[in-house]
């Protein structure tokens, strides 16, 4: 059984709970990421990372709140939480050189 099973058979058997937690990771890793960008600047190119930021951190709270199936909702954390963290490191390694 690979990590992804294993991980979405917990979030499946304590779906409001992991729910929940997933809500304000999702969103706390997104305020971070959205943090980073603008202490960058305040261009096009900020405004559209800064969007799809915000779209994708936005796109796991309203799987949530619509009551998509188990599946999509882990889906769209994977998601969010993944493109939140590259956001992370990448601003956090250019700031750091």
């Amino acid at each position: 059984m690979s990590v992804y099973q294993k991980v979405y058979g917990e979030f499946k058997e304590m779906y409001y709970g992991s729910a929940a937690i997933g809500i304000i990771a999702s969103s706390c890793l997104g305020a971070i990421a959205a943090m980073f960008i603008l202490m960058t600047g305040h261009g096009v190119w900020q405004m559209l990372q800064l969007f799809l930021v915000v779209m994708i951190s936005m796109g796991y709270n309203t799987a949530v709140l619509a009551c998509l199936p188990a599946k999509q909702v882990f889906n769209s954390l994977v998601g969010s939480v993944s493109v939140n963290l590259l956001f992370i490191l990448y601003y956090g390694i250019m700031m750091m050189l």
